[in-house]
């Protein structure tokens, strides 16, 4: 409800005497006006323009600065950004606090990188950057804010990026940084935004985990499924759903690629890691799933698992196609019924897209 709303529509329902004019007043004094907080705002833009300004100046004669004013512009502006976060943040707006804060942990970044610019230092590991993925853990605990929430994930993706295509490593500590760090404060404070994000982030360091170990590509699967697996513990039902949706799209993808593809012998080979080791993995992690699906009550979505079917195994060939396509359709036919008896219009449309 919005006080230009009420202003507009209060009057004729003191006349009509349901409300008196004192409850008016009281419920117009709970919305202030909306003017008087945009127009605080005014010096805030204006500033953030002028800060723009200076920024394009400095990044056009960067290379020209010397050392010492190049350190200590950033520094300035990494001080600066926290600061007015903290101010921003004890006068009530809280957007702007956050956002400042937020800035701040970007520049810190990037002041990193600067800086092993600047001083000409060669990095032959990750330590360097993965102090930018501790710090935004940090902050995503110590402010209640959902973009210092994001960031450390998008963060963390961004540095295992770099980890794998400069330095052709896998940084372990980055990913754990925020399955553990940013999965907890999840876990504790539930948001379906921050569990779609947090999914997407895990199942993209995944995805280069495999690529830079060569490995088959259903071995993505498993990690893939120990996120799924981790929201059937989960006993918020929205942000639980929210945190296997990725997962499952992944399946279903790959299990639609199977169906269209799966008649060439050579692309089925592509995906058959050796039985034993995938199986025991992928039945490891079922297992988990089922029991927190039992904890919690959902066995009504265990048909989700019919997409993780080893059908790669079989020969290549149309029958492999067929079958594939057989699970797809099992597969939406257990979303459509599930959906009709929980009365889920989302889940309807899924399960008949």
């Amino acid at each position: 409800m919005s006080r230009k709303f009420l202003e507009t529509e209060s009057p004729a329902w003191v006349a009509e005497g349901l409300i008196t004019a004192e409850q008016q007043q009281r419920l117009l004094a709970r919305y202030p006006p909306d003017a008087v907080q945009a127009v605080g705002l005014l010096p805030l833009l204006g500033s953030i323009l002028l800060l723009l300004s200076a920024l394009s100046v400095v990044a056009a004669n960067w290379q020209s600065l010397p050392t010492q004013v190049r350190l200590g512009l950033l520094l300035a502006t990494l001080a600066a950004a926290y600061a007015g976060g903290e101010y921003f943040l004890r006068r009530g707006n809280r957007r702007v606090g956050h956002g400042l804060i937020g800035l701040g942990l970007v520049v810190f970044g990037v002041s990193i990188i600067l800086t092993s610019q600047l001083y000409q230092l060669v990095g032959y590991d990750v330590s360097g950057l993965l102090a930018w993925v501790v710090v935004g853990v940090l902050l995503s605990y110590l402010y209640e804010s959902q973009t210092l929430v994001l960031l450390p994930v998008i963060i963390g993706a961004a540095v295992q990026t770099y980890c794998t295509q400069a330095l052709g490593t896998f940084s372990y500590a980055t990913i754990g940084l925020v399955a553990l760090g940013s999965g907890y404060r999840w876990w504790r404070r539930p948001d379906t935004l921050v569990a779609s994000v947090l999914a997407v982030g895990l199942l993209w360091q995944a995805a280069l985990w495999v690529a830079l170990s060569h490995a088959k590509i259903t071995w993505f699967f498993i990690p893939a499924m120990l996120v799924y697996a981790a929201g059937d513990w989960h006993p918020t039902r929205p942000a639980s759903r929210a945190l296997q949706g990725p997962p499952l799209v992944a399946a279903y993808l790959f299990a639609l690629g199977l169906a269209l593809f799966g008649e060439t012998d050579q692309y089925a080979g592509l995906l058959r890691p050796p039985v034993l080791a995938y199986l025991g993995a992928l039945a490891a992690v079922f297992a988990l799933s089922l029991v927190g699906k039992r904890q919690r009550g959902r066995l009504a979505s265990l048909p989700d698992w019919l997409l993780l079917l080893p059908g790669f195994y079989l020969p290549g060939g149309l029958p492999l196609a067929i079958a594939t396509l057989v699970v797809l359709y099992a597969h939406a036919g257990s979303v459509l019924a599930r959906a009709h008896r929980s009365g889920e219009a989302e889940q309807l449309t899924l399960g008949t897209v």
